[in-house]
């Protein structure tokens, strides 16, 4: 079935073509960044107000991973500590910041009355695949760690993203599960990236390829693997030998999108597992529409959904 834009996201697409914005796979990494950044900063809603926005530094091996630590005015607490929502941006493991998700990661814990920790993981090229798993896994087992000082409830952490995020988040439930790791209390997937084949039929499809071209796909995953193997499971969670035994899953697509059917597979690998999944489908929207509030009203609409999924885990 063709896929058809929403009104509002056809004029979005209609305008980042007019604006004459070059390609990402025809500049360098730094230069894309700077391009990402702008175009996020310009579609970012109004962010709400917040009790505190702070940074944070996460001591690892190389050297600290910055993260940055959002707490609303409203806490849901247990016994004085609060869930915690451990947030890893997209962009390809290439772009993207603490600054680009960070009106989202403000309305998440606004609207889900949790905390929420954006961490600041490293990027490729200039460092390749495992370095972003490695920095997930480390800052999900230090905020675990460090729980009771943070004011979190180390019984309800919860990892989650969005693309690149979202593929982040389901190694770290992954490796947690596999005793790498905290006990998670939830992953939350918002088009994640699951399998680097391209073999699913949303990557052939015109249709998808849009702000996230099909070409800008094979540029992200050239500069993070560098040619390392393609189906190690922590590169492609979706090539994991079991889903078993994986935290409740929350799990968005959208319909304009090429990693549409490969997080509609994994959704249905972890509903087969046994895993509590809610798989959400947003088919009039494109890929990256989760962060642009400002300009597309569904992106709003997922936020409040997923921190009413976010508050139905406890």
């Amino acid at each position: 079935m063709p896929v058809v834009l929403d009104a509002d996201a056809a004029a979005v697409y209609k305008a980042f073509q007019e604006a004459g914005r070059p390609a990402y796979e025809t500049l360098t990494a730094p230069e894309a960044r700077e391009y990402y950044r702008a175009a996020r900063l310009v579609s970012n809603p109004e962010p709400p107000a917040l009790h505190s926005s702070k940074e944070l530094s996460i001591p690892a091996p190389h050297g600290a991973i910055p993260a940055r630590i959002y707490t609303p005015k409203t806490l849901r607490k247990s016994n004085g500590l609060a869930p915690c929502l451990v947030f890893y941006h997209g962009g390809g493991w290439v772009i993207g910041d603490l600054d680009t998700h960070e009106v989202v990661c403000q309305k998440l814990a606004h609207e889900g009355e949790l905390i929420v920790i954006s961490v600041d993981y490293r990027l490729a090229p200039e460092h390749r695949f495992p370095a972003a798993v490695d920095d997930a896994i480390i800052a999900a087992k230090w905020v675990a760690a460090n729980a009771k000082e943070l004011g979190i409830d180390a019984s309800r952490l919860i990892v989650g993203g969005d693309s690149a995020g979202g593929n982040l988040a389901a190694v770290v439930a992954l490796a947690a599960r596999d005793g790498d790791g905290p006990k998670l209390a939830g992953q939350l997937l918002v088009y994640p990236a699951t399998e680097f084949s391209r073999k699913h039929p949303s990557h052939r499809e015109p249709e998808t390829s849009i702000l996230l071209t099909h070409s800008v796909i094979g540029w992200f995953g050239d500069h993070y693997l560098g040619g390392a193997d393609s189906s190690d499971w922590r590169a492609s969670p979706a090539r994991a030998k079991s889903f078993a035994g994986l935290p409740p899953a929350y799990v968005l697509t959208a319909g304009a999108d090429p990693l549409r059917d490969e997080g509609d597979e994994y959704a249905k690998f972890l509903k087969e597992a046994g895993v509590n999944v809610t798989y959400r489908h947003f088919p009039g929207q494109f890929h990256g529409f989760f962060t642009m509030g400002k300009l597309l009203n569904q992106a709003n609409i997922a936020v409040s959904e997923i921190s009413a999924w976010l508050k139905a885990l406890g």
